[in-house]
């Protein structure tokens, strides 16, 4: 797949009109229908008119080819963080509530269950013993400030579920070195989640996490790995404007015309200059003309 083709179609060229001659005489192209400009992006000529000018230094990081492959996979992770700062935060929410009115619910619960209670008996259900009657009286026993201190832990967790969106999103640094340490220090509990229970939302959840733990590593060189921050940079700015500058040929400039030498004249051509050429006369003999004379 082209990705810079794929986001010019989708978000238009991106020209860029610099400052210095040398780079300005490379990225554009006399035609007939008008001067075209060079897309920073896709390196395709185009009529349209540059949306932004300037020096080369005041030039932003254009991304290109592996660069926006890696925004399309940060963002998609910074999607999936955002969902979870929903379901917790709305958690957070429940849990708060629920210690406000703690001793309202549970009486509206027993009374419920006092309702409930005949028909279970009809079809043979122990409702006193059942697992999750017994969990909801565990939460009603649960002290007011321990129900707020959960809700705090949630809404904390959700915060930093927020902040690692946003930093994805925005295709920040910090936001990478905030997303695979938070990721990182939740892993532990995640594992010792599955050695209680086994299910296939934790085993997938797990497998999403590691891997996005080892690509930002890797990928983004966080911490050193693979050159560091600024390997990381040479190749973001790889192919910005210096390099698809660079990759152009570089226009000879037109040689200056020169007069012809004059040609001399020779005894040869002498003639041909000086008048034009004549037919050569015919050789007549003395005889020939008296003789036409006496015939006339």
């Amino acid at each position: 797949m082209d990705w810079n083709r794929r986001r010019c179609a989708r978000r238009g060229h991106y020209l860029f009109n610099p400052d210095e001659p040398e780079y300005r005489d490379r990225l554009t192209a006399e035609t007939p229908a008008g001067p075209a400009w060079r897309c920073l992006r896709c390196g395709d000529f185009t009529l349209a008119v540059p949306t932004s000018a300037g020096p080369v230094a005041q030039l932003p990081v254009v991304l290109r080819d592996k660069a926006l492959r890696s925004r399309l996979i940060m963002r998609l992770l910074a999607i999936e963080r955002f969902f979870r700062f929903l379901l917790v935060g709305l958690g957070a929410i429940a849990v708060w509530k629920f210690a406000d009115s703690q001793q309202s619910l549970s009486d509206l619960f027993n009374q419920d269950l006092t309702i409930f209670r005949p028909v279970a008996q009809h079809w043979s259900y122990d409702l006193d013993n059942s697992p999750v009657v017994i969990t909801i009286q565990k939460a009603f026993s649960f002290k007011r400030s321990t129900l707020l201190l959960a809700a705090s832990a949630l809404a904390a967790y959700a915060v930093i579920e927020l902040i690692e969106g946003v930093g994805l999103w925005l295709v920040k640094r910090w936001g990478e070195y905030f997303a695979m340490v938070a990721t990182s220090l939740f892993l532990p509990v995640e594992i010792y989640e599955l050695t209680e229970k086994l299910s296939a939302f934790k085993i997938a959840t797990l497998i999403l996490n590691l891997a996005a733990v080892v690509y930002l590593l890797l990928s983004k060189r966080l911490f050193g790995l693979r050159g560091g921050r600024e390997a990381y940079e040479r190749e973001l700015t790889s192919s910005s404007l210096l390099e698809v500058a660079a990759s152009l040929p570089e226009l000879d400039p037109a040689p200056e015309a020169t007069p012809e030498p004059a040609l001399e004249p020779t005894q040869e051509s002498a003639p041909d200059l000086a008048e034009p050429r004549s037919l050569p006369a015919q050789s007549l003999s003395p005889a020939e003309p008296e003789a036409d004379l006496a015939a006339g």
